[in-house]
């Protein structure tokens, strides 16, 4: 099956998206399919490529890691919450050092993660992020914390919820 943006423009489903996923597998074609489709000026084609990424696990997906600071880019400046959703999703999985500090990402991830008018799933990405990339800085993970205790946290949904919970108890990796 090749895979084109008219075939990304098409589904609407799980089949489709494993279908396309399977596809793609077969080709070990992740970095290239991502650089072909994920910037793709129709917001569905680039939501669904990013969703067909996420079903990729880990070691597939680590193909990506050349090209994680275009996916930060990409959910820093896009409009479309699931692309926002989906890029921060596949950064979340790909490796991160103590050198790929990017503060004006963390700062994306801060405000974010606080933001009650966001989604509940960027939220809980964005405070994920902002702890991988804290971890690395004493003075930056006492922030953090602080920034967590002091949530109020009856503005927000159970997703952030737990993941606050699991950051504040040393529960996340």
């Amino acid at each position: 099956m090749p895979i084109t943006s008219e075939t990304l423009k098409g589904f609407y489903g799980e089949n489709e998206a494993q279908a396309v996923y399977q596809a793609l597998k077969a080709t070990d074609g992740f970095l290239d399919f991502a650089r072909q489709f994920i910037y793709d000026k129709d917001a569905k084609v680039a939501r669904n490529a990013l969703w067909v990424l996420t079903k990729s696990d880990d070691k597939e997906l680590s193909a990506l890691q050349p090209i994680r600071n275009e996916l930060i880019d990409l959910a820093m400046t896009t409009e479309h919450s699931a692309v926002r959703r989906l890029s921060l999703n596949i950064v979340e999985r790909l490796d991160m050092d103590k050198d790929d500090l990017r503060t004006e990402f963390l700062d994306f991830c801060l405000e974010r993660m606080l933001d009650i008018e966001e989604f509940p799933g960027v939220q809980a990405i964005c405070m994920k992020l902002a702890y991988r990339m804290s971890k690395f800085y004493p003075e930056l993970m006492e922030e953090l914390k602080r920034i967590l205790q002091t949530m109020p946290v009856e503005y927000y949904k159970p997703a952030v919820k737990c993941a606050r919970n699991r950051i504040l108890n040393g529960k996340l990796k």
